[in-house]
């Protein structure tokens, strides 16, 4: 009888918040769309670490949080919790001519991001074929031919690395000093780190390579900064009860700049999902809900989820308080709906979510997806406490390279994913 009870009781929750009156979504994809745009835009330089991107999307993320009515979180004046980590940065030149054409950054060619400055006005280039190295002694012989004198260029690199069992990054670290050129088949994409390396070392689009390669040039200036301030975002909309929580997380960072002409906007990673939740931010702050909202904007993740790690280190609210948890990377395009991390470790909660969309019709699809270190959600639920990380699925597949801009943010059924959101916040207290 108590089953049948709490069955039918979830049943009228469900037809009950069925009512719940929803903005207009083409007001929603309206919202998301612009604020997504001034995030992506040229005066956020990428939202790195060159000419103070991600401190300049700082600034004006927590006058959003003021102006929508967020509380700070740690009863104080400010959202911003401060942290430093370090990071290697491209803030000048960037140069890369090969056989006297210059190359374009970012489109042509990437530079590995633990790259130091290098200068050399013509290195004659030689090839060496990796493929035939199947174990370290082999890498080892191949290292033998690297005297820092030419520039070289490394081809069948990825038959090696499948062969070790490793990614190209890891072999670019122990390259010695010199210069390299490493052709990529697949798209460009690039990252950040406060690992810096000894080789000079650029992956480059091989049909932007020529048949034969006899010199190269090359100007890039690298900076390492050792301690870099960076800092999370967190605002809180008190609900009835105060002191337990629903939260929201994004990263507002992204790669930012690599030399002063390639430019990583970051329109879907993660301008999309910081303007999703701006806008359940502004809903809530007009809507309180029975548990607290709270919206945590973290910074450090491109590097390594360094700012989320960071806040469940040193939490401004206790961590068991937090009921549920909601990670937002990347919205830009729902055509193929949504995919759901750690759906499979809490079911309740997923079938939930299911449920309401099964009954709204919000998005396309929900698809889960059992754990993954992928994002920032991660080392809250390895703190215990109960996440999901959705990322939509769509579009064209721009990511960590310089095409991820605005104009390609189709936000196909993005509005309703904030929709289901707010559905899902809305009931959470009922399940038990």
């Amino acid at each position: 009888m108590k089953k049948c009870f709490k069955v039918a009781l979830g049943v009228l929750l469900l037809i009950a918040g069925s009512s719940i009156a929803q903005p207009d979504t083409n007001a929603i994809k309206q919202f998301i769309r612009t604020q997504a745009g001034i995030l992506s835009s040229d005066n956020m330089h990428g939202r790195g670490y060159v000419l103070d991107g991600r401190q300049i999307a700082s600034n004006w993320l927590q006058s959003r949080f003021k102006e929508s009515g967020l509380k700070p979180a740690q009863g104080k004046y400010t959202y911003s919790q401060p942290y430093y980590f370090p990071v290697n940065t491209f803030p000048g030149k960037m140069k890369l001519v090969i056989n006297g054409k210059e190359l374009k950054a970012g489109a042509d060619y990437i530079i590995d991001a633990g790259s130091p400055s290098f200068t050399a006005k013509k290195l004659s280039a030689s090839t060496v074929d990796l493929g035939g190295v199947t174990d370290i002694e082999g890498l080892k012989m191949a290292f033998r031919q690297f005297d820092g004198k030419n520039a070289y260029l490394l081809v069948n690199t990825d038959t090696m690395c499948k062969a070790l069992g490793v990614h190209i990054e890891e072999i670019a670290m122990v390259l010695p000093e010199g210069c390299y050129i490493i052709p990529q088949k697949n798209k460009l994409t690039w990252t950040t780190t406060g690992k810096a390396i000894q080789a000079a070392v650029f992956y480059v689009k091989e049909d932007a390579l020529p048949a034969t390669l006899t010199d190269v040039c090359v100007d890039e200036k690298a900076e390492l900064i050792p301690e870099s301030r960076n800092e999370n975002i967190i605002g809180i909309v008190p609900g009835e009860v105060s002191d337990s929580f629903i939260a929201f997380t994004g990263h507002y960072d992204h790669l930012g700049m690599m030399g002063v002409d390639a430019v990583f906007p970051g329109a879907s990673d993660n301008a999309s999902g910081v303007s999703m939740l701006l806008y359940l931010a502004s809903y809530f702050a007009a809507h309180p809900q029975h548990y607290s909202v709270l919206f945590i904007l973290f910074s450090g993740e491109e590097p390594g989820l360094l700012g989320s790690q960071y806040f469940v280190l040193h939490p401004t609210v206790p961590l068991t308080n937090i009921k549920f948890l909601t990670n937002i990377d990347i919205m830009g395009d729902a055509t193929d709906g949504v995919t759901v991390v750690n759906a499979t470790e809490f079911t309740r909660q997923f079938g939930l979510l299911q449920q309401i969309n099964d009954m709204q019709h919000y998005i396309p699809v929900i698809k889960q997806r059992g754990k993954a270190q992928n994002s920032d959600h991660y080392f809250f639920t390895e703190a215990g406490v109960p996440s999901f990380f959705i990322y939509s699925n769509g579009g064209k597949g721009y990511y960590h390279d310089v095409f991820d801009v605005a104009s390609e943010l189709t936000l196909n059924h993005v509005a309703g994913v904030a929709q289901l959101l707010i559905d899902f916040t809305t009931r959470i207290p009922s399940l038990k």
